[in-house]
């Protein structure tokens, strides 16, 4: 039976500052915990309606050896911030994900520089799930990885990347000590269809609003751009990744 002060205190990991403090984090939807708990994470607690509960009793035959715990629906929605949730949510440990660049052995890095917008970064992570891209750097200046909305965007595929976090410029300097080539995506750059991607690359991506960092302009080999047909002022970041990422790994 979950305790007013348990669910007050699993509420407040909606909120930044207690999920860096707790290094916790909530996940919503069932797909999503499946695919958290099948990445290897172990949640602290999962919460659901009555109603969700008496519909799905095979999914939670499956989760038998966790808690589980049925609430109100009023209580429920003291755990998500979704208008219409999902009606299963559990609590997660923050991953053990990797800081500097000793781990990565790709050819191919992502580095998300300066994108505040959670709805891109989460799409951004999924795009790279999708074409292989395992290895993906997130700066210090982003947002925060396990953000609600970022979490949710990435449709699982946050369990699936290798993901380093608060990433800066010495990070980037030391993939180009390895053979790296620095690629940023801009408004203004070389054709991307007629670019010739070298064989290992770390791909900067950022906010279409701002561009790269000058930090990481300056490390930059070469500068890329998706070529404009139409009267759009700008290409969103994260549909600028899809097509980017397709072309360099088709």
């Amino acid at each position: 039976m979950i305790t007013g002060n348990e669910l007050k205190y699993y509420s407040s990991l909606l909120q930044k500052k207690y999920r860096q403090k707790e290094k916790k984090f909530i996940v919503e939807g069932d797909k999503l915990v499946t695919e958290g708990i099948e990445s290897g994470l172990v949640p602290e607690v999962i919460f659901t309606t009555q109603s969700f509960y008496n519909a799905q009793h095979d999914y939670f035959n499956s989760l038998a050896d966790f808690r589980v715990e049925r609430i109100r629906a009023a209580d429920f929605r003291r755990l998500t911030d979704t208008k219409n949730p999902q009606e299963v949510v559990a609590v997660f440990s923050f991953r053990k994900n990797k800081k500097g660049t000793e781990g990565i052995r790709s050819d191919i890095v992502v580095y998300l520089d300066n994108i505040s917008d959670p709805g891109n970064t989460g799409t951004i992570l999924r795009n790279c799930d999708w074409f292989g891209i395992t290895d993906v750097l997130l700066s210090e200046n982003s947002v925060e990885l396990y953000n609600p909305k970022v979490v949710r965007s990435t449709m699982g595929s946050l369990f699936h990347l290798n993901i380093y976090l608060d990433a800066a410029a010495g990070h980037i300097e030391k993939l180009r000590a390895k053979g790296y080539k620095v690629i940023c995506s801009d408004i203004q750059g070389e054709d991307l269809y007629s670019f010739d991607f070298p064989e290992k690359a770390v791909i900067v991506l950022s906010s279409e609003a701002h561009g790269p960092g000058n930090d990481i302009r300056e490390l930059s080999d070469y500068t890329i751009s998706i070529p404009k047909k139409g009267k759009a002022e700008s290409l969103n970041v994260a549909s600028a990744s899809a097509v980017i990422l397709a072309l360099l790994t088709r």
